[in-house]
């Protein structure tokens, strides 16, 4: 019985006429209380376009995958609620430590930890058993699996001692051999271990926040194997998966709390603003989360349907779609508006560290390639886009254009987002030339472009936009609108010679875009665009092991410069994204950081619909 029918209840109770008899106040207050300790508490979000391809982290290495994994699993370490911009310990008892500059890293895990109830754990009856440190050490060897295509192997590669080579010596084998010694891997006991690097490298620690490098257990790999342990998944977080029939994949995907979950306490701060305050986000301070008894998720690939459910009260939160800025937030001063206010609906603004482009798979027989003719193909075809006419069209003009791959904020990005030298459009005179330059004067004799991207209609109009931009120079595209998942997946098979998606970045620091082309990192990896410079790679080694100084940030300019010349993508633009929180979500400030802050929300069952 839910708070409305108690109070309807009690309403009509103490109206009943004379001489019925009625239960005392004592026993509906009791009543009323069990009520309260029964109610399921149910928390309905969206996912934008078509959602995770996969439910294991190995897996992952979309946003989607992230908002999905996040709350089965857990990381060592994890980005603070507080501030995204710093992490803290998740898994751990307390941060890492190193004693030789960042080469030895030690780990002491939390001693409370289990995974998750599962079938998988037969030798203790399917109850899920607690964390150690050989848990964290297959979970990292799993990244060195050819099982899993390497996808995210470049988070690690040339990084741990030994893990290159336990890699390459089952690169061919039937099979990994995950008991294969690691010298990197360093058993202390089962709750502490090091990990001992080739050199320092300082994004190390940043690494061991991101998803991909989540805790899994090897029973339940192994119990259900490659192919269904992602309908499967088992991990330590705050929500779980119930049944396979729980994700339908491309429609929705319900997660119920997890009832062994350890104690994690909302955040307390010594201070909280008065925005925070406004939100009531210090009220919950100090106590134990996960507060909502279900997540469930649905998938929308178009924004109208999900525009319209978050209308009718039934989504927590949304992400503004363009089309309906203007009936949330006043374009000009970026209010949102009074009719939402008087709702109780929240407005809320996030600046991503966002790199929105349309890349060219330098391998394409026809956009690819270093040679001066190929490289002043692309040249005139990104100086016929109109990356200005495309802010204003579809983003309000509220994007940020900038040149490079490093978003505002980070050491490296140019002054005022304007590089020495580029090929930013639109300079049609100019594009002209270079097509000429190229072998293709007025666009003689040049075939089709295929373009790959999301289909959405957003897409479809950006797609058509772009079309009529390349017009100009006689520049004819065949546009491919296929669902992220078919888009991920063609670009990681390098079948798309042009193809447009974004990347935010992982922690924030500029190297974390620059590793996107770094050869090493081909597709299926992050070099989406399967670039490769060795004059570029020797740099990108470089500042690997490099503390943030001016020298450092003089070595990204000249590596954004490069970039800047052989186009391997045409960009960029940053978002600022856009929310609104429904009346009866609480405890909601979004952040596109990270997304295990799931386990922070509360819902208000007295308004919630």
């Amino acid at each position: 019985m839910d708070h409305r029918r108690m109070k309807r209840l009690l309403a009509v109770v103490t109206t009943a006429a004379a001489g019925v008899v009625v239960a005392s106040a004592a026993e509906f207050a009791l009543a009323a209380s069990a009520s309260e300790e029964t109610a399921e508490k149910v928390l309905r979000l969206p996912i934008r376009t078509d959602g995770p391809k996969s439910l294991d982290p190995i897996e992952g290495s979309t946003v989607y995958d992230n908002m999905a994994c996040a709350q089965i699993y857990e990381t060592l370490l994890v980005n603070k609620y507080a501030d995204p911009m710093q992490y803290e310990p998740l898994l751990l008892a307390e941060l890492p430590t190193s004693d030789d500059g960042g080469r030895t890293w030690r780990f002491r895990l939390r001693e409370d930890i289990k995974f998750h109830d599962n079938p998988c754990f037969v030798e203790t009856g399917g109850k899920g058993r607690t964390l150690v440190t050989d848990d964290v050490f297959y979970s990292l060897k799993r990244l060195a699996d050819r099982a899993y295509k390497y996808e995210n192997f470049w988070l690690v590669k040339d990084t741990i001692v030994g893990l290159d080579e336990v890699r390459d010596r089952f690169a061919d084998a039937d099979a990994f051999d995950y008991d294969a010694e690691v010298p990197g891997f360093r058993k202390i006991s089962d709750f502490e271990f090091e990990i001992v690097l080739k050199q320092p490298v300082t994004r190390f620690l940043w690494i061991l926040t991101m998803f991909q490098t989540s805790v899994v257990p090897r029973e339940a790999v192994e119990y259900y194997g490659v192919d269904d342990f992602p309908f499967n998944p088992v991990g330590t977080g705050p929500f779980k998966l119930v049944s396979q029939d729980a994700w339908v994949p491309k429609k929705e995907l319900t997660l119920v709390r997890n009832p062994n979950y350890r104690e994690v306490l909302y955040p307390a701060r010594e201070e909280w603003n008065r925005e925070e305050r406004r939100m009531r986000m210090h009220r919950p301070a100090g106590q134990r989360v996960p507060f909502v008894d279900r997540l469930e998720f649905t998938m929308y690939p178009e924004d109208q349907p999900m525009w319209l459910q978050f209308q009718a009260g039934n989504l927590g939160y949304i992400q503004v779609p363009d089309d309906y800025f203007d009936q949330a937030f006043d374009k000009q001063t970026g209010q949102l508006r009074r009719e939402m206010r008087v709702q109780g609906i929240g407005g809320h603004r996030d600046r991503l560290l966002d790199f929105i482009f349309h890349g060219f798979n330098m391998e394409d027989e026809l956009v690819g390639g270093y040679e001066p003719e190929r490289k002043a193909l692309r040249q005139a075809i990104s100086l016929a886009v109109d990356l200005e006419e495309i802010n204003q069209t579809f983003y309000s003009g509220l994007n940020v254009v900038y040149d490079g791959p490093i978003p505002p904020g980070l050491d490296g990005h140019p002054e005022s987002g304007t590089a020495p030298k580029s090929y930013r459009g639109p300079n049609l005179e100019l594009s002209r030339q270079k097509l000429a330059e190229a072998g293709y004067p007025n666009g003689d004799g040049l075939p089709k472009i295929r373009f790959f991207t999301n289909n959405s209609t957003l897409n479809q109009q950006l797609a058509e936009l772009l079309q009529r931009q390349l017009a100009r120079i006689n520049v004819e595209l065949e546009v491919q609108l296929v669902d992220f998942s078919t888009l991920i997946e063609t670009v990681n098979k390098k079948n798309a010679p042009f193809f447009s998606f974004a990347w935010s970045s992982d922690y924030p620091d500029a190297e974390n875009n620059l590793a996107l082309f770094y050869s090493p990192n081909e597709s299926p990896g992050s070099n989406h665009y399967n670039y490769k410079r060795p004059e570029y790679d020797a740099m990108y080694e470089q500042i690997l092991t490099m503390v943030p100084s001016e020298e450092r940030t003089e070595i990204y300019v000249r590596m954004r410069d490069m970039l800047l010349e052989d186009v391997p993508y045409i960009g960029s633009m940053c978002r600022t994204r856009h929310y609104l929180t429904a009346p009866w979500l609480e405890n909601c400030r979004p952040t596109e950081r990270f997304y295990s802050w799931y386990k922070y929300l509360d819902v208000d069952p007295e308004k919630q619909p």
